[in-house]
């Protein structure tokens, strides 16, 4: 199974992204879905996280401004970014704690990382 992000590119400061992530094949379950982030230099620091009963928990330094959502039907996580910030510019990687049809046990999982820059 891979996580297949979405979403990223080139934006101005003020503006809005939304990021999406979907496993590869189908799972039985997911849990915890969480987005993380990782500027250049820097290690890569959790930016949100939303659990199976779609309790919500973000980084201090959202303040507002990310939602974190997702749709079980389909297997997908968002993030909804507003009001970016040139210090939001970094790849953003999607991870997933999942069970995988035929494994017993549930595991962590993570994307390939979609690059977000925030430029004028």
């Amino acid at each position: 199974v891979q996580l297949v992000e979405s979403g990223g590119g080139l934006v101005q400061p003020g503006g809005s992204l939304r990021l999406s992530c979907v496993p590869s094949e189908m799972v039985v379950t997911i849990s915890t879905m969480r987005w993380w982030r990782q500027a250049p230099g820097k290690p890569r620091t959790m930016v949100a996280e939303i659990d199976g009963n779609f309790m919500t928990n973000y980084a201090d330094f959202v303040n507002g401004r990310f939602t974190i959502s997702r749709d079980n039907a389909k297997n997908t996580v968002y993030l909804q970014m507003n009001s970016l910030k040139p210090e939001d510019t970094a790849v953003y990687f999607c991870n997933m704690f999942l069970r995988e049809i035929g494994i017993y046990r549930p595991k962590d999982y993570w994307g390939q990382g979609t690059l977000v820059t925030v430029s004028s």
